[in-house]
């Protein structure tokens, strides 16, 4: 659950009316989930774990489990007579040239490409004024585009590259080295590497992390010792140097390897959740010395941004919620030797350098200002963005004098600009041409009262024009954790969406970063109740204001997001209509068990740790609140059957305890998407299916009878 996950979308479109007549409902007859005689004790308490055996990812009978609940899910959703209109919309929409900002390696000029519909975007270079041509297309990695391009780091001379590849969905990766002026594979590919990048010393090897081979399934096995090693150019992998990470002292779950651009430092990250983070650095100009520590505890996230020799230039928010950058000489780099460069204001920075400047991003109510400094920290200049959103890619070479950022929101969809430092002015690079009208629809931010009085700031999106009457279908979505930023940001689906003159509204929930570490904080262990409260009153907000209301809301979120949608339709059930979590943390009590999910702790506490946490993530642990007579909103469960992060036993216990449990006539389906897994690297194609389905589930329970733009609704 790394922020690199979270800047996934996985917002959604869904269109809501009033429940159809029981006539028109389609029946569903679920599949019968055997149940198992497994109980935990914890401090005295006995929990049952009916359904624990679908845990077991590798046996015949969930697999037959997926296959019998995916029968049923899809042959409800073929019924449904909108469902192909919905996926030519979105196919016909999605279909435009879509462009990634350029970036300089060597001789070359590298961008990302994609046609419009291709499942992975392709990479393409070219020389000076010369003929583009393919550097690496991925959609040729695998017959069916499961298999995609999952990271890509060049030498400082751009003459080696390694990239990584994601084979079916999965965190575990491979990395290919190839000569890239031939193209040609030069080493023999690296396997069972995870949450992990490359960086390379030279052109003589590279830095990279990963995890000892869990026993058995490699999708659910706990990973909890992170490995970094350093692969010599021309020797196997097995005889790769173990740099860090490989006895008990050294054991953290997440530990990543950097060099410094000008190929002085190697940086280590060390961690032992999601949240913190201690540093180290080593000489490499001196091979016989050892790390140096600068930060040797977990109370704060630090990394280094730049070096000028061995002065350092550190982000942190050590004592600096909102963070702030520091400066501090390598041979005596500890914290009471520290000064202030770019101090901690009351906003969140996000830093970036380029161009021999430094540019300080700063968050004021989720939405980007940029600023551009020196390296004696003098401000040069506010960077004046095209309008009120997102801006990223700040950032770049040293050298470079030019580089490209991004900008987008809600209604616009994202553009490149080619920006020069030392004028400060930039011109358009690329826009995309696509078949949406964005003049024609407006985002507005609210503040809303959350249950403790907490001011929450949401931005609501919709069509010029709309009457408040109650009666607008809304989407809800939220996340609400792990440090995470939800900023306006342009989806295809969602565009879809708000087509159709739907609601789309987004909640900054506390959990999340906007508002930093203090924000972060209060949406995190005996406090996470407050992210749900946040969502709920966000939907109450909705519906005091004549937005929507209940008939007419949705609520979606995905990963972290799923838990937030679990836990708020177990505790509201009556708030919302139709429930959509996805890729779900679910299983509160078990969670920590699984892969990687240990490290989660910082954000949701453990079972194990004290007879209060335990007691506290029982009571909102969306597996265990599903109660018998509730009638529960009409829910699509998602998930992939080779996630390996957040592993789909959540999603499948959870389903089996609402289809056991369900007292209201609206279905509670689960749909598992096979050979795929978290969300990274999803082909488009799957990606357009999924959305589809979920619009055309929604729809349906919801009351359309066709799509609202070509027909109208049904009514009792």
């Amino acid at each position: 659950m790394k922020k690199y996950l979270l800047l996934l979308a996985w917002a959604a479109a869904i269109i809501a009316c009033k429940s159809l007549p029981k006539k028109e409902h389609i029946t569903v007859n679920y599949p019968k989930t055997h149940t198992s005689e497994t109980v935990d004790t914890y401090f005295g308490t006995s929990v049952a774990d009916p359904y624990r055996w679908l845990e077991d990812d590798m046996s015949e009978e969930t697999g037959a489990w997926v296959k019998a609940q995916n029968e049923v899910t899809f042959g409800y959703l073929e019924k449904i007579p909108f469902r192909n209109a919905l996926k030519e919309r979105l196919e016909k929409l999605w279909n435009y040239e879509k462009l990634g900002s350029p970036f300089k390696e060597g001789d070359y000029t590298y961008f990302y490409k994609n046609n419009g519909l291709q499942n992975q975007y392709v990479l393409y270079r070219k020389k000076g004024d010369g003929e583009e041509e393919v550097f690496l297309d991925p959609n040729t990695f695998s017959e069916d585009g499961t298999t995609s391009l999952a990271g890509l780091s060049f030498t400082k001379d751009g003459s080696l590259a390694a990239y990584l590849i994601s084979e079916g969905g999965s965190d575990w990766r491979k990395a290919i080295v190839i000569d890239t002026e031939t193209k040609q594979v030069v080493e023999d590919t690296l396997t069972d590497i995870k949450f992990s990048g490359i960086s390379w010393k030279g052109n003589e090897g590279f830095y990279y992390s990963s995890y000892d081979k869990p026993e058995g399934s490699e999708l659910s096995a706990k990973t909890d010792q992170h490995k970094v090693y350093y692969h010599k150019m021309g020797t196997s992998q097995k005889e790769d140097q173990l740099v860090y990470g490989g006895v008990a002292a050294e054991k953290h779950r997440y530990i990543g390897a950097s060099v410094t651009e000008d190929e002085r430092y190697l940086v280590i990250t060390a961690s032992v959740s999601t949240s913190g983070n201690k540093l180290f650095i080593k000489d490499l100009s001196k091979p016989e010395s050892g790390l140096v520590t600068i930060v040797g505890d977990t109370d704060s996230d630090n990394y280094i941004i730049e070096n000028e020799g061995s002065k350092l230039y550190i982000v942190t928010n050590r004592k600096a919620p909102n963070k702030k950058i520091v400066t501090v000489d390598a041979e005596n780099p500890g914290e009471e030797n520290w000064v202030d460069f770019i101090p901690e204001t009351e906003n969140v920075l996000t830093a970036g350098t380029g161009g021999g400047y430094f540019f300080a991003e700063y968050m004021v109510d989720a939405i980007s200002k940029v600023f551009q400094y020196d390296y004696d920290g003098k401000l040069i200049r506010e960077v004046k963005l095209p309008g009120v959103g997102s801006a990223s890619g700040f950032g770049g070479k040293k050298e470079n004098k030019e580089f490209y950022f991004s900008f987008t929101n809600y209604i616009i969809p994202g553009s490149s600009y080619k920006y020069n430092v030392e004028t400060g002015e930039y011109t358009s690079y690329w826009k995309p041409d696509i078949d949406f009208d964005s003049d024609a629809y407006e985002s507005n931010q609210v503040f809303f009262t959350s249950k403790d009085g907490t001011k929450v700031p949401m931005i609501i999106t919709h069509k010029k024009g709309l009457q408040r009457n109650g009666k607008n279908p809304t989407i809800l979505y939220g996340y609400g954790g792990f440090n995470i930023s939800l900023t306006p940001a342009f989806s295809i689906a969602n565009a879809v969406w708000l087509e159709q003159g739907g609601i789309y509204a987004v909640p900054n929930l506390r959990g999340g970063g906007e508002y930093g570490k203090k924000w972060h904080d209060a949406g995190t262990k005996m406090q996470k109740q407050n992210v749900f409260d946040d969502f709920i009153a966000a939907g109450e907000y909705l519906i005091e204001n004549d937005y929507t209301s209940s008939e007419y809301l949705a609520i979606r979120g995905g990963s972290n997001g799923g838990l937030l949608v679990g836990a708020t339709m177990t505790q509201r059930p009556d708030l919302m209509k139709v429930a959509l979590p996805a890729v779900g943390v679910l299983d509160m009590l078990r969670y920590h068990t699984f892969t990687a999910g240990a490290g989660w702790a910082y954000d949701y506490g453990t079972s194990e740790e004290s007879k209060e946490m335990f007691e506290y993530l029982k009571g909102y642990s969306p597996v265990h609140n599903v109660k018998e007579g509730v009638a529960y909103p009409a829910t699509l469960v998602t998930t992939g059957d080779h996630d390996d992060r957040v592993v789909p036993a959540h999603s499948f216990k959870f389903a089996a305890e609402l289809q056991a449990k369900q007292a209201g006539d609206d279905p509670t389906l689960i749909r598992i998407e096979t050979n795929a897994g978290h969300g990274a690297g999803t082909p488009v194609s799957k990606t357009i299916e999924q959305y589809a389905d979920i619009f055309a589930f929604t729809l349906y329970n919801m009351g359309f009878e066709a799509l609202p733009n070509k027909a109208g609704k049904s009514g009792k």
